[in-house]
């Protein structure tokens, strides 16, 4: 893990055109703003990680289906 420090106004670069730009601290929160391409997802990552969780049933509910249907 690369761990910085930035001051308000200041950005980091990824790669050739992400950049994440600090915006605002307040309160114990920082505010940041990230230019990146329409391509790139940006998620929150608890946000992800419900994704990534729900997509993992689905594909529980799907295998068990096929299993039901296979004995009709």
């Amino acid at each position: 893990m690369l761990i910085l420090n930035r001051k308000i106004g200041e950005s980091i670069i990824i790669g050739e055109d992400i950049e994440i730009t600090i915006l605002e601290v307040s309160d114990g929160r920082v505010k940041i703003g990230i230019d990146a391409p329409e391509d790139i997802n940006i998620l929150r990552k608890e946000i992800y990680i419900d994704i990534t969780e729900e997509n993992k049933k689905s594909l529980d509910i799907d295998s068990n289906v096929l299993d039901i249907l296979k004995k009709i």
